[in-house]
């Protein structure tokens, strides 16, 4: 049977909170526009977004109403999750045929964002019919006006931004999915399909780095270990970072981190309450005792944020890449003004993102190597509410990252494909 011939696919819906179904009934997505690709599916992985969203819900599919759905897309629940995926492109539109760019067999991985590019694919949505008339035709996509930030090429921090599988329209954990043309990249053929799934999340961290302004031989502070944070120890050596230093309390995750080279890995908890002494022993491991260049905070939890301001030298850069909830916290300006430190927050990606990760593959400074020791398991479709999100939900700190696949696996490993 060929995608052509196909009219219903496996994968995992999202329905609400606590309610995510495996189902091999979802009809096959379609290339409805010309600069649109089929690609299938080689593997998704979960995040931490998916896991918080699968429990509790999120801001992400918070903006679908019940009558107009996403407000970029129109899109309505229940929808396929998943947005960190890898895949083979299978299908394409006339414009992409045209072009030439990109071609059937290739190997991609996809930027999920959705942003004001998009609107074309979407012209029944609310935002389209909402949109004011451009004012001229450089700010215009199809008829529709581009956001500021857009414009200025920041499709990361989109006015209207969604992400494919996390509530703007269908993602990667099923056999296929639709996606446009400016959100590839090509993947070369050495690279695994399974080490192309982690591109995505490897973006994330790439894009703090260099967007931070990250100089050769400098030291790094990552603080939390989790998958992000094991992205930022990727992403500092291939930045070229001086010295590398984690500050992880789950012992899996320490261990994951000295695995990947890194210079020194701290438990925060052999400090007890004592935060002081949790400061003064990571400003201890510092290049000459005086403080990090740069920390990144990768866990979003006060006391993690304040962890890496004070740990940072005088003209020091913390950088946030967590997504903190709506809770605030407490924040003094001295502690940042005196030392003239400087605060900086860091959004998902952009293309150029992607592209630098898969560089940096390339040219081993990122080793293919390490990619492999963050995969942590493998789980088939069908297992992928258990064996995958449950999973997490008991045993998070005994994983990095899990990968969902289509294909037929037996003790972890690809048997055959499945159609």
């Amino acid at each position: 049977m060929t995608e052509e011939t196909k009219k219903t696919m496996r994968g995992v819906l999202y329905y609400g909170p606590n309610d995510l179904r495996f189902s091999k009934d979802i009809p096959m997505p379609t290339i409805s526009h010309p600069d649109e690709v089929m690609i299938k599916i080689s593997y998704c992985g979960i995040c931490g977004t998916d896991l918080l969203s699968y429990k509790k819900g999120s801001h992400f599919f918070d903006k679908i109403h019940p009558d107009t759905g996403h407000p970029l897309t129109g899109k309505k629940l229940p929808q396929v999750m998943g947005h960190e995926f890898s895949g083979t492109i299978v299908a394409v539109g006339d414009s992409v045929r045209a072009e030439g760019k990109f071609n059937l067999g290739d190997d991609v991985v996809c930027e999920p964002t959705c942003y004001c590019a998009d609107k074309p694919r979407w012209p029944d949505s609310k935002i389209a019919k909402d949109a004011p008339p451009p004012k001229n035709d450089h700010n215009s996509i199809c008829g529709h006006p581009n956001c500021e930030y857009c414009e200025e090429g920041m499709t990361n921090i989109c006015e209207h931004m969604g992400i494919t599988g996390l509530g703007c329209t269908d993602g990667g954990l099923a056999e296929y999915v639709v996606v446009s043309k400016h959100h590839l990249v090509k993947v070369p053929k050495w690279i695994p399909m399974d080490c192309a799934a982690l591109v995505q999340p490897l973006s994330v961290s790439y894009h703090a780095f260099r967007t931070c302004g990250f100089k050769k031989g400098s030291s790094a502070l990552i603080v939390g270990c989790g998958s992000i944070g094991i992205g930022c120890i990727l992403s500092a050596q291939a930045f070229g970072a001086g010295k590398i230093v984690c500050s992880e309390p789950a012992q899996v995750r320490r261990e994951q981190a000295k695995a990947l080279g890194v210079d020194a890995v701290y438990n925060p908890k052999d400090s007890g309450d004592d935060f002081s002494k949790t400061v003064q022993t990571l400003k201890s491991l510092s290049p000459g005792g005086r403080g990090f260049d740069y920390a990144f905070d990768c866990s979003g939890f006060p006391i993690t944020f304040k962890t890496g301001l004070d740990c940072i030298k005088a003209r020091g850069k913390l950088v946030n890449l967590a997504i903190w909830p709506t809770n605030p916290m407490d924040f003094y300006p001295m502690d940042f003004t005196s030392g003239e430190k400087s605060i900086t927050g860091s959004m998902c990606y952009t293309l150029e993102d992607f592209e630098g990760v898969i560089n940096a593959m390339a040219d081993h400074r990122i080793s293919l190597e390490n990619c492999k020791k963050l995969i942590t398991k493998k789980v088939m479709l069908e297992d992928a509410v258990d064996g995958g999100f449950e999973e997490l939900v008991r045993n998070k700190d005994n994983h990095v990252k899990i990968l969902i696949t289509p294909k037929t696996l037996k003790d972890g490993k690809e048997v055959d494909s499945q159609n």
